[in-house]
């Protein structure tokens, strides 16, 4: 399997806790006070002279002055008959798309302090960073963890190659000119204005007389830069187009493709077909999609967004009975079940399966040795598998995470297994029970020995029956896999009753579920529908409903190729305008 998680990347260069920075950073914290979307950092009063440091870069407005900021693209409105754009937002930068970006603009792993975590709405972390803010104690932590980078950037190993450029003494504003228009450039996703590039080099010449070290003046610039919301938030708010229609300019598509494609800031090469307008052009965005498309780091991106979307990391917070599990249910197990589904996505994206729907019914799984065991292979099955043919298990349905993450400590849950399906693989919403109703099962009993049986009671229930009607008759197809998904030919001796009817067509277990699955045009739209959110940051309006019917005939056309749904996301409607609020 590939070596693969959603926790942060391995460290190559670790630095210590804010207490132990250099005495010199500490006594003249007071030099750099900025605020961030209307949280002011703790502990900022002072500055030392010259432009006020309380300050930062106006967000971007319709009347800057020309050349202030990047410029947006020429005429042109939303393309497909009937599409109404959906009003833009700024978006935080989510955990990792944070620790990514640092990664590429330092060119080295940096061990971070520990940031808030996100917030996930409707399913996406995305969507949640759309409609974040910055509270106080996330502002000392954005403080803490920019002031360690600049520190850990700027020491001796790393300064050299980071700055690209010898400074001739103490001070020398060429040299930081330089710097800051470079970096500024790379960590705000755009040009930086003249006044701006001004304004952190005025900060760091300061920084640097006081401190008589460049590179420990320096350091305020840079910490400076990853403190401002033009760094910490993707500030795509596009030029007006007309009838309440914006634009995104060529440095915002740049920021929005990377990413998506990448979950990344945009590298140079973007940026440099950002400055030449191409991305404003269909053909120019076609090529860089393209090309980013083609790179390794597409494959991990594309692992954020299923990982997301099928709620991967649920199974961090799950636990089981040893008496369902001797061995124990730990995390090298828990890795390599949420490794098998993104192995086998990617197979079916970048590899020789390319039919995405074929997901529901595939023979093949990536497993380690605890895995293969669970799975009812050889104990040295390692890597990339065929199931048997004649099995019981196959596609996403037979995938352990899903059947483990969806189950109780020591048994299993036909209703959670059910919702599942209906929410993550179908895109129909659930409600919540109501909350005067008792959600806890009669224990198996003589009358009612197994799941089936038990679960009837749903049915005497009116407000109860109509959504259980929709998850149980699902769920109770997959009871032949016990609390951690290993296969059980029956319940404690209980034979088991597997069929089913979902939309009509009656089924038995969860293969033919499975097929069923397959070729329901709801989990097709279900899986565009997703990557339209993700890539947009919001759950799809009404107007924009042509847009995502668009990309939907895209995939059918393509025969259901992953890649395609990319490609034909990326040219919507939808990932190039907005709307003003």
């Amino acid at each position: 399997m590939t070596a693969r998680s959603s926790v942060r990347r391995p460290s190559t260069a670790v630095f210590g806790s804010r207490a132990d920075r250099p005495r010199a950073s500490r006594l003249h914290a007071g030099l750099l006070c900025l605020s961030v979307i209307g949280a002011t950092l703790p502990g900022c009063s002072g500055t030392i002279g010259g432009p006020s440091l309380g300050g930062d870069a106006p967000l971007p407005s319709e009347d800057a002055p020309p050349g202030s900021l990047p410029t947006a693209p020429g005429g042109g409105g939303a393309q497909t008959k009937g599409f109404k754009p959906a009003a833009v937002a700024l978006r935080k930068l989510t955990v990792h798309q944070y620790e990514n970006t640092v990664d590429d603009l330092f060119g080295v792993q940096l061990e971070l302090p520990e940031l808030e975590p996100d917030t996930s709405i409707n399913g996406f972390f995305s969507i949640g960073a759309a409609r974040a803010t910055i509270s106080p104690s996330a502002a000392e932590k954005f403080e803490s963890a920019a002031f360690a980078l600049a520190e850990a950037a700027l020491d001796e190993a790393h300064r050299q190659k980071f700055v690209g450029c010898t400074p001739s003494g103490t001070t020398d504003a060429g040299c930081t000119e330089a710097f800051v228009a470079r970096f500024g450039q790379r960590a705000f996703r755009r040009p930086l204005a003249s006044d701006e590039i001004a304004r952190y080099a005025a900060l760091a010449s300061q920084a640097q007389a006081a401190l008589g070290d460049f590179h420990a003046g320096l350091q305020f610039a840079v910490a400076g830069i990853l403190q401002s919301p033009h760094f910490l938030f993707r500030i795509e708010l596009g030029k007006d187009q007309g009838g309440g229609t914006v634009a995104f300019d060529d440095y915002e598509l740049a920021t929005r493709l990377s990413y998506l494609l990448w979950n990344t800031t945009p590298d140079d090469a973007l940026l440099t077909a950002a400055s030449k307008g191409e991305l404003t052009t269909p053909a120019g965005l076609n090529t860089q999609a393209e090309r980013l498309l083609a790179d390794p780091r597409a494959k991990t991106a594309l692992d954020n967004f299923h990982a997301e979307r099928l709620a991967l990391e649920e199974i961090d917070l799950v636990d089981k009975a040893s008496t369902v599990l001797p061995a124990g249910f730990d995390d090298t197990l828990k890795t390599a079940m949420k490794d098998d589904v993104l192995d086998t996505i990617e197979d079916f994206t970048f590899g020789a399966n390319t039919d995405f729907r074929d997901l529901f019914t595939t023979r093949v799984a990536f497993v380690n040795s605890p895995l293969a065991e669970l799975y009812g292979l050889p104990a040295t099955s390692k890597g990339r598998v065929e199931l048997p043919a004649d099995g019981p298990r196959a596609g996403l349905l037979g995938k352990a995470v899903f059947l483990s993450t969806y189950a109780h400590q020591d048994g299993t849950s036909p209703t959670k297994r059910g919702k599942f399906i209906r929410e993550r693989l179908l895109c129909t919403a659930i409600p919540a029970p109501p909350p005067e109703v008792s959600t806890v099962l009669p224990e198996p009993n003589a009358n009612a020995p197994t799941m089936r049986e038990r679960l009837a009671v749903h049915n005497q229930v009116a407000s109860c029956a109509g959504c259980h009607k929709l998850m149980d008759p699902l769920g109770l197809s997959l009871e032949h896999f016990d609390a951690v998904g290993r296969w059980r030919k029956d319940d404690k001796g209980h034979a088991l009753d597997v069929t089913g009817n979902v939309n009509g067509s009656d089924f038995e277990g969860p293969l033919e579920l499975a097929e069923l699955l397959r070729d329901d045009e709801s989990a097709v739209e279900c899986v565009a529908r997703q990557l339209y959110r993700y890539a947009t940051a919001h759950v799809e309006s009404s107007g924009e409903e042509p847009a995502v019917q668009a990309t939907i005939e895209a995939f059918a056309a393509s025969g259901y190729k992953f890649t395609s749904l990319l490609r034909a996301v990326v040219a919507s409607d939808g990932f190039r305008f907005g709307a003003k609020e």
